[in-house]
């Protein structure tokens, strides 16, 4: 076989091999092929914010995890809201200013009163009371003193509120100072008392017999607590 024939059968089988190339290459009509978009690409072109294609919708900025932030004053599980307790406990004292006791109160019923007006300190008159009866007996609050037909009681010094409530055996006295009217003439509306009332916190009342001349009283007029002992009683 000569060279040039050789050369023109090359020639050919490389033109056939190139026809059916472009042949495949062109199988749509259109050049390459369009397979269309990755499932990737696919993915990352959805718009933040819209439904996704299960239904859910995506959850706005401030929401995490699908819980609910509890409203503001709300306690969550496990916690306590400031401010509240799980029970109120029990006062050292009642309303009306006397102290929660465990005996019998003293009162008009079970006890003695009297009135004593003494030299010191000045314008100050002593109250004692004396247990009577067989049994334990505290005295609470102050005396409710009434003299003569004043419309009002005179109140009580809040210094003189003792540490411990005053307990008395049989026989044993407790004891309240009353200031009759100011040492230095300062006070106003004064009057001669010669009868005295004489109301417990709790139980009945009693009338202890003030001097045959009375005793003088002005709006300075003030009482102590009761007290276990006559120097407390004397202090204010």
């Amino acid at each position: 076989m000569s060279a040039r024939t050789a050369r023109t059968r090359l020639l050919a089988a490389t033109t056939v091999a190139l026809a059916a190339l472009a042949l495949t290459a062109c199988d749509n009509g259109k050049g390459v092929r369009d397979e269309g978009p990755s499932a990737a690409s696919h993915s990352s072109s959805q718009p933040t914010g819209s439904t996704a294609a299960g239904g859910t919708k995506a959850k706005p900025a401030g929401e995490t995890g699908g819980s609910t932030a509890a409203p503001k004053g709300t306690a969550t599980p496990g916690t306590t809201t400031a401010g509240t307790s799980g029970g109120s406990g029990s006062s050292g004292k009642n309303g009306s200013g006397t102290t929660a006791t465990r005996n019998p109160a003293c009162n008009g019923a079970n006890s003695k009163t009297t009135a004593t007006e003494v030299s010191r300190p000045l314008n100050h008159l002593l109250l004692t009371v004396t247990n009577t009866g067989t049994k334990n007996c505290d005295l609470t609050g102050y005396p409710i003193a009434r003299f003569s037909e004043a419309q009002s009681v005179p109140p009580v010094a809040e210094s003189t509120h003792p540490q411990a409530v005053v307990t008395l055996a049989p026989g044993e006295s407790g004891y309240a100072g009353v200031l009759l009217s100011a040492a230095d003439g300062s006070g106003g509306n004064g009057y001669t008392a010669k009868t005295l009332v004489v109301g417990f916190a709790k139980g009945s009342s009693a009338t202890p017999a003030l001097p045959a001349k009375g005793v003088y009283v002005d709006d300075k007029l003030t009482v102590t607590y009761w007290q276990q002992r006559l120097d407390d009683a004397l202090a204010y």
